[in-house]
């Protein structure tokens, strides 16, 4: 049997290094050589209206492989994985959070079925470990995002006043991403660059609400569009909308510091049934291991591991207050 698995591994692994070889050789003669870019970009310079058009606009690519992005642009939800991997900021392309999923869950999956021989226990162990890529980027993005509204105030205060001073609204924009790193300054420059490439301003901040999960943001974007519609002083609204996340950030920290005592008191419910079971696993280890051994100790585990999940949900949801 082992052998067997072995061999399986070893064929896996040896499917693996051909195809990215010949993804590799494929990719070589896809593309163009220097010397055919080079006679490309001499006839363009000499005005040679025979070379072909070139299409300038921005193309969605999920993977640098031809083959890969093909199969991830028809695969569902992978449009709302590119939209997490840019809010989380982070260098890579969702195909490799992808494979990385995919290679996860088969090898939890597998470890743990060597281990325990539970089909069952295996496949839950794969899919907690498919999710890992994913949390980690739902939390690159909520601490972004986190940044980006603590950055906010400021920013819109600058654009302000750089309106009063008498500049066009792209120049307050500019001045923003000179004086505020990422994500403010990065996210604002992306929607300046698409202004000076001929986006619409009410389009480019509405692409910028869209690659930013804030709501304070949407109320920016939704009072520069209507004002450049209706008029108004810009200024005056930008600076009234600042105020108003500033007064959220105070009302929020208050909640916080009110609801601290219960949600204290929600971790230390969660903690104190493992604490327990430790402390009875090294003082009497024969009292506890009915539990792991016996059918019925079993079964009871898994109906605590339920109600205790439901609990915890609970508790959540009651200590967590939004407005």
């Amino acid at each position: 049997m082992k052998v067997f698995l072995g061999t399986l591994i070893a064929m896996f692994l040896v499917s693996i290094l051909t195809i990215e070889l010949l993804m590799y050789a494929y990719r070589r003669l896809k593309n163009p050589s220097p010397k055919k870019l080079r006679k490309r970009v001499r006839g363009i310079s000499m005005g040679d209206h025979t070379a072909e058009a070139t299409d300038i606009l921005r193309k969605k690519t999920f993977s640098s492989i031809p083959a890969l992005n093909e199969i991830l642009s028809r695969t569902p939800g992978v449009n709302a994985l590119d939209r997490l991997v840019q809010q989380a900021n982070v260098q890579y392309p969702p195909s490799v959070f992808a494979l990385l999923a995919l290679v996860l869950a088969l090898a939890g999956d597998y470890i743990c079925f060597l281990m325990t021989r539970n089909p069952a226990t295996s496949l839950l162990v794969g899919a907690l470990l498919a999710g890992a890529p994913l949390y980690y980027l739902v939390i690159k993005k909520r601490n972004r995002m986190h940044k980006f509204l603590r950055q906010l105030p400021e920013g819109l205060d600058l654009i302000a006043r750089g309106l009063k001073a008498g500049h066009a609204f792209t120049t307050g924009l500019k001045l923003a991403t000179e004086n505020f790193d990422d994500p403010l300054g990065t996210e604002f420059d992306e929607t300046l660059d698409e202004i000076n490439f001929g986006v619409s301003v009410p389009d480019a901040l509405k692409n910028l609400a869209h690659r930013v999960d804030c709501p304070d943001l949407k109320f920016f974007v939704v009072s520069v569009v209507i004002q450049r519609e209706t008029g108004g002083n810009l200024a005056e609204i930008i600076e009234n909308i600042a105020r108003i996340v500033r007064e959220r950030f105070k009302f929020d920290d208050k909640l916080r510091v009110l609801s601290a005592e219960a949600r204290f008191s929600a971790k230390v419910l969660v903690a104190v049934p493992f604490l327990i079971l430790i402390g009875l696993r090294f003082m009497n280890p024969e009292y506890v291991s009915l539990l792991f051994e016996d059918p019925m100790g079993k079964k009871m585990l898994g109906g605590s591991a339920i109600m205790m999940i439901f609990g915890i949900f609970v508790m959540l949801r009651m200590v967590k207050i939004r407005v």
